[in-house]
């Protein structure tokens, strides 16, 4: 009876310790939900269509909005201009901003990393590459890494 007793309590124990845990702290609050690598119709000339259709995808799991102003989203290079830079943004609890790599206007939703000129345009390789995602102070936040050519894009 007394083995049993402590049994109980040790596995009462491991629930609230379980309990009390965040809910988030299987990975980072904000992070790297998707990128879609190979656009429809590339590799071409860069046309903004198929450079609209390459993107990378952030989420906050959380239940606050959290503001991205001055946070970098990046690939494995280290050229400049393949970092994008979020101005004045707050993503919303539980929301998904998706950024691509082409032009076009701003929203609550999509804000575009206005590259264009070719094939250069493009942020991220068809077959391998890294997003890093990093706040206003340069800590890294998340990253999301493929290696693929046989999908066209990865849920990180």
């Amino acid at each position: 009876m007394h083995i049993r007793s402590l049994l109980m309590a040790a596995a009462l124990a491991s629930v609230v310790v379980a309990i009390s845990q965040p809910a988030y702290a299987a990975g980072p609050v904000i992070q790297i939900n998707k990128i879609y690598y190979d656009s429809p119709g590339s590799p071409d000339f860069g046309a903004n269509s198929s450079l609209n259709g390459e993107y990378a995808q952030i989420k906050n799991r959380t239940k606050q909005a959290v503001s991205l102003k001055g946070w970098t989203l990046r690939d494995k290079t280290n050229r400049s201009d393949h970092v994008y830079t979020f101005g004045t943004f707050t993503l919303g609890a539980g929301k998904t901003i998706t950024v691509r790599t082409g032009k076009g206007k701003n929203t609550t939703i999509t804000r575009y990393w206005n590259r264009s000129g070719g094939t250069l345009a493009y942020i991220w390789n068809q077959d391998a590459d890294t997003a890093y995602l990093r706040n206003a102070s340069g800590m890294l936040i998340d990253s999301c890494s493929y290696n693929s050519t046989r999908y066209d894009y990865k849920i990180c």
